[in-house]
């Protein structure tokens, strides 16, 4: 034990001189290409309905508003745990903080499994939901700021590199459950809790590979001449006291809203505006293009920034969201399905760019010293945004569907809403481009 703690060390994990530095993005993609996992949860939904009908929901069985918070919790854990433990991840280095990660992203599997065997919701909850979540948190933001520092000249590009992977988990996630859960199934079992027995353990092996092969630069690596400068070096304390820190998080919290609310009901969403065109099996593969392009934005819009820079990054998501966001009702109403599934992967494509671009943002803004902690305070809009966009899409379909308006015609006020609030993200970004701007030194 004393080894494995040693070996855990920050001194431990600095990196020999001329160490090749794209030895490091894997290292980073097998923690987010396993903690993406999460994206892919609905899966389990449906199954864990019938944990006691095996085959149909039984009287006792959990309804499936009640499985809906597995996800929620985890999300709000997510930002809770990245904000509280940024600092600490920043102390110990990535080593550490991946292990942790690694062990409550597992543990989370084998608690919510002993809660799916007692059936017992609260278990669940606590396992995936509150240990799970925590570690999303750590997970997410430890390799961002490590790829940062061995990547001066392409920030953008760097954290693309690594944030693509947690866009890309589900489409590994989604398959390995549904293997998973058909392999363990039995007339009395589902599968569930044998799957989460089997994923925890299989996430923590793949995850364990990250935390051996990681390593922290051993001296500064300068950047280009050319690159966008980095801020002056700020806590993450007092970078919470300027109004660009809060721009920042209106910001990804408008982008995060209106993306997760529309992603967490795609399927329902396209079968309902095409009866008829449109069958469950369509919409999976739907659900599996929005992935993928949420995926490859990531990775695009993030090394785009490097050359036109975050601000203008940003105001083409807000700009082009909302006028996609806008048109999608009448889209649907013309029944032109390729244009509506184009609108949204394009849509999902700035979504997942939003995650990618803001810890470059961030370190344009605050400099790299703290920007893994700060990153971690920012994403509580991630936690508020995980809860607020699945209830405005869910409640406001069902309310317009209650006032008697067809389901083909139920998403439009919800469209309506999320351009507005890109417009709103809109503003916030101007306003952190203002005091970019005024912060940053002209350089001949």
């Amino acid at each position: 034990m004393t080894a494995l703690l040693g070996f855990l060390d920050r001194d431990r994990s600095i990196a020999p001189v001329g160490y090749p530095r794209w030895r490091i993005p894997p290292a980073a993609l097998t923690i987010h290409l396993s903690i993406g996992q999460a994206y892919a949860f609905s899966v389990f939904n449906l199954p864990l309905t019938r944990t006691l009908g095996i085959t149909t929901s039984a009287p006792g069985d959990w309804a499936l508003t009640t499985v809906g918070w597995i996800f929620s919790i985890a999300i709000v854990c997510l930002g809770l745990s990245a904000f509280t433990f940024g600092r600490w991840i920043e102390r110990v280095g990535p080593r550490k903080a991946m292990f942790a990660s690694a062990c409550c992203f597992a543990g989370g599997f084998l608690v919510a499994a002993l809660g799916v065997v007692r059936h017992e919701i609260l278990l669940v909850y606590l396992g995936y939901g509150v240990l799970g979540g925590i570690g999303l948190g750590l997970g997410y933001i430890s390799p961002v700021s490590t790829l940062m520092k061995w990547f001066p000249d392409r920030p953008g590009m760097a954290t693309g590199l690594a944030i693509m992977g947690f866009g890309g988990g589900a489409m590994i996630g989604s398959p390995l459950a549904l293997a998973l859960m058909r392999r363990f199934a039995t007339p009395t079992s589902t599968g569930v809790a044998a799957t989460f027995v089997a994923m925890g353990l299989l996430y923590f092996a793949v995850m364990l590979i990250g935390v051996a092969t990681v390593r922290l630069p051993g001296a500064p690596i300068p950047a280009a001449r050319d690159t966008r400068p980095a801020g002056r070096d700020t806590t993450a304390t007092d970078a919470m006291r300027t109004p660009a820190f809060w721009a920042l998080w209106v910001v990804l919290c408008c982008n995060v809203t209106a993306g997760i609310g529309v992603l967490g009901q795609a399927s329902p969403m396209i079968q309902e505006m095409f009866p008829g065109r449109v069958d469950a099996a369509a919409a999976a593969r739907f659900v599996i293009f929005l992935s993928a392009a949420n995926m490859i934005g990531r990775f695009l819009w993030s090394s785009a920034s490097d050359r036109i820079g975050r601000p203008w990054t940003y105001a083409c998501f807000f700009t082009l969201g909302a006028v996609l966001y806008a048109s999608v009702p009448g889209i649907g109403r013309a029944g032109n399905l390729p244009a509506f599934v184009a609108a949204y992967g394009v849509i999902m494509t700035m979504y997942g760019g939003g995650f990618a671009t803001i810890p470059a943002y961030l370190r344009d803004h605050f400099g790299t010293m703290q920007v893994g902690a700060i990153h971690g305070r920012l994403l509580t809009a991630w936690s508020v945004a995980g809860v607020a966009g699945p209830v405005l899409v869910t409640y406001l379909r069902q309310a317009r569907i209650d006032a008697g308006v067809p389901k083909a015609d139920a998403y439009a006020g919800t469209m309506t809403l999320m351009a507005g609030l890109l417009l709103v993200g809109f503003a916030a970004n101007l306003v952190a481009a203002r005091r970019l701007r005024a912060a940053t030194p002209v350089t001949g």
